[in-house]
């Protein structure tokens, strides 16, 4: 069993292929954290809980001294009743305290895993995954409980969680604080990692140690966000990519988030991850529930390489979903770097013609082709075709480009609207805002009010429309601007603050009808790049474009960081036209290729305008893409050199049964009379002999990663080398 409970000891052990959670119900019912680490055949109690009186830490037990919330490692804790710590969670009652006590109530487990209404989460395929366990919290006085939900995922190696938070008084409840897991460490000799950046550098990795106080990233802005991402990993401070503990916490929304450490007067370490408590508030009537986002937990011996490999397979094959999963990507072109906003059915065509014969796969017509979009200033919301533009309408369009042998697809903002729109002339009361104060737009626009079913309602038909009447083979959902003047005219006063988190669930119902009516659409999601690349996202769409910024040089740290929690075959990653749109840097296209063919691959610019040399490149690295895109899409992804600690990057793919590899190596900038590099291979057989395909030179697995590989020099900034290796016969390119 993967969850087991003593009743002698009053314990609960979960246990995944690679870890073991343990909590225990201790005095008077309250639920107590005991261990969260590397798997243990059974928890004996080896290191039990040692309760003494400290100075200023209360008692709430009359006449034991030796026990305070205070101190007590938990597992929900609340805030008022001898801890001083940061809550999980916290609510109002109807006299204006703000005082509550869970304590066991009961618990109960079994097989597979429940789905979560109305958001995205991981699943099971079977019941025999995973085991799940609930354990019933009650404050008896306002009939206030909270069910924690626990999944081990036994082979995958995950853990999982979130809480479901009843009113079974008889008055209102409100919660200021919901927040979906917290762990009590034992000590806090950690460092940690966030990733955090803007538009154009999303996920840059920052690792720094704990201290004592609070240290957290959050996002209040409507969305996950390109400045924060809702990941933290706790490492210890020995902790490599391949070597030591790591502690890696994921959350599964794409809203406001806060994930926070709190370092106490003991040296002990408060995680706590959930919806942002900051401008947040929800009323529970009595009878209702309010389900908060899962959190999903990775512990690693192994170290990050270990975490992500274990996010990677989980996120892959039990959290993204529908006929793509599994599937190669194709190699598509898009036309917004190539067009912006000028194009007509002739451009269009010619550059589809030109695709065609390089060997991609799928035309995606950006932003521009409905309403009367000649800029960012009108339209959205007017999902019409544009005949000034496109004659014979998408319909037309896309047979014209299915008679060339490629797939057709299109761009969407369906959260946003246009001042200057016929959508926001008849319904003004339909974006955000708040009665009587100005409405702040972004690019031009303001955000739909999903936390309105008529608007949702309206949506889902508009989109529908579209979709339905073209043969439409892909989508893009973008999203360019975050919430300002967060009120909703559809709710009262009281409920206010529910906007935010109301507008995700609306937004996932829109998604979820959606992506059930086109089953056999392939939709990305967008946010003006990677602002809201995030495991919420992943659920509906199993790909996102990474980042707006295609610079070369710059999509080494991006592609890098986001790695650390998302498979590679869920980020977009395109050839642009140098000098490049966001950093004006020149890069060789063998660079640009070798970068973008590290991900989804693809192309952004005008393949009309390439040289004939260009062309004849482009379509060698379509056809070498081809060849290894399976490798790259479902192969196992090991780091080799950050680029966010030298002047160098590597990574490397290995597929499943270990007779192949695709090897990339990148040096940023040159160096006078530098060293000689090589790089040490990972996950390779080291019993297994390895050809490098373009030299036909033949290495052992193990040579290859105890000794290295000695890389080609060469001369100039922006170098790049890959090489494909296969067992017992391989084949390399420089």
């Amino acid at each position: 069993m993967a969850i087991s409970f003593d009743p002698a000891t009053s314990q609960f052990h979960l246990q995944t292929s690679k870890a073991s959670y343990v909590m225990q119900i201790v005095k008077s019912g309250y639920l107590a954290h005991l261990y969260w680490g590397k798997r243990i055949r059974k928890a004996s109690l080896s290191r039990k809980l040692r309760f003494r009186g400290r100075a200023f830490s209360p008692n709430p037990l009359p006449n034991d001294r030796s026990f305070s919330l205070d101190t007590l490692p938990q597992e929900y804790p609340a805030y008022g009743n001898t801890d001083f710590r940061t809550p999980a969670y916290q609510v109002q009652l109807e006299n204006g305290s703000t005082i509550s006590d869970l304590r066991y109530h009961m618990h109960r487990i079994y097989k597979g895993k429940p789905t979560i209404k109305g958001l995205p989460a991981t699943y099971v395929e079977s019941e025999e995954e995973a085991e799940t366990l609930e354990i019933v919290l009650e404050d008896r006085q306002t009939g206030l409980r909270a069910i924690l939900l626990y999944t081990a995922y036994e082979e995958f190696g995950a853990i999982t969680r979130s809480v479901r938070l009843e009113n079974q008084g008889t008055e209102r409840i409100k919660l200021l604080r919901a927040l979906s897991m917290n762990v009590d460490f034992h000590d806090a000799d950690y460092e940690w990692i966030q990733l955090s950046g803007a538009w154009a550098r999303e996920r840059s990795v920052v690792r720094s140690k704990l201290r004592e106080g609070i240290q957290s990233v959050e996002s209040r802005r409507g969305a996950s966000s390109h400045q924060h991402h809702p990941f933290i990993a706790l490492l210890r401070e020995a902790a490599t990519e391949d070597r030591g503990e790591v502690y890696g916490l994921s959350f599964v929304y794409s809203g406001n988030f806060l994930a926070q450490i709190e370092v106490d007067q003991f040296r002990t370490a408060r995680v706590a991850m959930g919806i942002n408590p900051f401008d947040f508030a929800w009323l529970l009537e009595s009878g209702e529930s309010f389900q908060t986002p899962e959190v999903v937990m990775v512990y690693s011996d192994q170290g990050l390489n270990g975490m992500s490999q274990t996010f990677h397979e989980l996120y892959r094959a039990r959290l993204a979903r529908g006929a793509f999963r599994d599937c190669e990507r194709p190699i598509l072109i898009n036309s917004w770097e190539a067009t912006h906003f000028d194009f007509n059915e002739e451009r269009i065509i010619h550059i589809a013609k030109t695709a065609a014969e390089l060997g991609i796969e799928l035309f995606v017509l950006d932003d521009g082709w409905f309403g009367h979009r000649d800029n960012d200033k009108s339209s959205l919301g007017d999902w019409i075709v544009d005949k000034r533009k496109l004659p014979n309408g998408l319909e037309g369009l896309a047979k014209q480009i299915h008679g060339m042998g490629l797939s057709f697809g299109i761009w969407i903002e369906p959260e946003m609207v246009s001042a200057d729109s016929d959508l926001y002339r008849k319904h003004p009361d339909w974006c955000l805002h708040v009665p009587n104060r100005p409405r702040s737009e972004g690019r031009n626009q303001l955000v739909l009010d999903y936390a309105r079913k008529e608007v949702c309602d309206y949506m889902i038909e508009a989109i529908t429309y579209v979709l339905a009447n073209a043969p439409i083979s892909y989508v893009k959902w973008d999203m360019n601007r975050h919430m300002t003047e967060i009120g909703s005219p559809s709710l009262p006063p009281e409920r206010q603050r529910e906007t935010a988190h109301r507008y995700m669930l609306g937004l996932y119902r829109v998604m979820e009808e959606i992506i059930s009516r086109f089953p056999q659409i392939l939709f990305e999601s967008c946010s003006g790049g990677g602002g809201r690349f995030d495991p919420g996202m992943l659920y509906y769409m199993p790909q996102a474009w990474t980042s707006d910024n295609t610079d070369a040089v710059s999509r080494l740290a991006i592609q890098y960081g986001t790695s650390f929690v998302y498979p590679v075959i869920s980020m977009g990653a395109h050839v642009s036209a140098v000098p490049n749109r966001q950093v004006h840097r020149i890069t060789s296209l063998d660079m640009r290729g070798h970068v973008a063919m590290s991900g989804n691959f693809g192309y952004e610019l005008d393949v009309t305008k390439l040289s004939g040399k260009e062309r004849a490149k482009i379509k060698e690295q379509v056809a070498f893409y081809k060849q290894i895109r399976r490798l790259v899409q479902f192969g196992t992804f090991y780091r080799i050199l950050s680029p966010f600690e030298g002047n160098e990057a590597a990574w490397m793919f290995v597929s499943e049964d270990q007779t192949e590899a695709f090897v990339a190596y990148f040096r940023v900038l040159a160096e006078a009379n530098p060293p000689l590099a090589f790089i040490r291979l990972k996950g390779l057989d080291p019993h297994k002999n390895y050809r490098i395909m373009d030299s036909g030179e033949t290495y052992g697995g193990d040579e290859l990663m105890y000794a290295g590989l000695n890389v080609p020099e060469r001369s100039g900034d922006f170098v790049s080398v890959i090489w494909l290796l296969k067992a017992n016969q391989i084949e390399s390119t420089v």
